[in-house]
């Protein structure tokens, strides 16, 4: 990488399409230059379903980041998302041959390829190898094992996975425009390099990135990777639960929500009631305040609780000594906080991106949490280029230990 770079992170969402553009060097923060955004089309749930229509969105906004940070885009890292991801924990292992007993460079990149030599569904292709631990003849608690003796490595891995075609759908929007794809990440990755800090990975935390059509969630334990996921129910779906719930606009649904709606329930007075105006097609009237929170509270607690049902399947909900920590667009909703540490039990935050500079109201709005994170990828990614080569290699150190 060099002294400084420009990187760019693109998040083709369900609501909006989003592109940061940043300046950083191989350590510290970023700097953010500019945010472009344009109203997303033909994307559903976090995928792509009309790519013509999505293409020119992208190029929407891509233009819109090139005029406000005044940087001509070259390449991207882009976000990817959908509930076709999946994701499992896996171990690899490589005996060294009998006439060397030094664990060198070789042998790092054979354990992550042993660790992915397992079956998954025949269209789906690998995202991401994660590096968790070390073993080194038995032997735990190893950081680096190059350079140590031993007859054995192994190693633990979280690995993601998708659809092949709904991901490289992704790729080719992108590549249409001219535009090189330096990597395409899985968004609730990206989100977590900026909400959660080292401290909080290594006490164990959940990130949960709540966007307009999906929401993604990692969590970690003693700083690894431990389990990820895709849940196709975000924003939207509560916008159109209120559309259909009091029989009004999705427009106007939405700016309920925003503006007066509610998460949690007995906040609103006893017969209390919100006034909608009258607009062009739509005869204003009362509407109980109450009756709105119910229905946000309803969508949202389903949402929490699909996550907390799919984390208690394996043993590390306890161990989330920093708690949850949520982003995104939803996030941002009144009442949001108290009712997912009601369904989780543990304390819980509202976060947005941590140690940027420059555009300081892009950071400190959650709804760029994945395109912002995705430049803290781009900078782990490059960083990470001249100790090794190739792709393999550079996704297995990022994001480890």
């Amino acid at each position: 990488m060099a002294k400084e770079s420009i990187l760019v992170g693109l998040e083709i969402g369900t609501s909006k399409i989003c592109v940061v553009v940043g300046e950083a060097s191989p350590t510290g923060p970023i700097k953010i230059l500019g945010v472009g955004q344009a109203p997303s089309r033909g994307v559903r749930k976090g995928e792509i379903v009309d790519f013509e229509t999505a293409h020119k969105c992208v190029r929407e906004a891509l233009a819109d980041a090139e005029e406000k940070s005044d940087v001509m885009i070259k390449s991207v890292f882009v976000g990817v998302t959908g509930a076709h991801i999946q994701s499992f924990n896996n171990r690899g292992a490589v005996n060294l041959p009998e006439d060397r007993d030094e664990i060198d460079e070789t042998d790092y990149e054979d354990v992550a390829v042993s660790a992915r030599d397992v079956s998954i569904p025949q269209p789906n292709l690998f995202l991401h190898t994660i590096l968790q631990h070390y073993y080194v003849d038995g032997q735990e608690g190893v950081l680096n094992p190059i350079g140590m003796l031993g007859r054995k490595l192994e190693a633990d891995f979280h690995i993601i996975h998708g659809v092949g075609n709904r991901i490289k759908n992704t790729i080719r929007c992108v590549k249409e425009i001219g535009l090189e794809v330096e990597d395409a990440v899985f968004n609730g990755l990206a989100s977590a390099q900026v909400v959660l800090t080292p401290q909080q990975k290594a006490l164990g935390a959940l990130a949960i990135d709540i966007g307009g059509g999906s929401t993604d969630y990692v969590v970690y334990v003693e700083g690894a990777v431990k389990q990820s996921g895709v849940l196709a129910v975000g924003g939207d779906h509560v916008t159109n639960d209120i559309s259909m719930g009091l029989r009004i606009p999705m427009a106007r649904a939405e700016r309920l929500k925003i503006e007066e709606g509610c998460a949690t329930l007995g906040t609103a007075l006893p017969g209390e009631t919100i006034h909608l105006k009258d607009e062009t097609g739509f005869a204003g009237r009362e509407i109980e305040r109450e009756l709105l929170n119910t229905i946000i509270h309803c969508r949202m607690r389903e949402v929490f609780e699909l996550v907390r049902d799919t984390l208690e399947r394996e043993p590390y909900l306890p161990m989330l000594g920093a708690g949850v920590f949520l982003t995104g667009g939803c996030s941002q909703l009144r009442g949001v906080q108290a009712l997912a540490q009601e369904v989780f039990g543990l304390p819980v935050h509202v976060s947005h991106a941590q140690s940027t500079s420059g555009l300081t109201s892009a950071s400190e709005n959650p709804q760029f949490a994945t395109a912002i994170g995705l430049l803290r990828y781009a900078q782990a990614a490059y960083a990470a280029r001249p100790e090794k080569k190739g792709l393999l290699q550079k996704v297995i150190r990022i994001f480890g230990r």
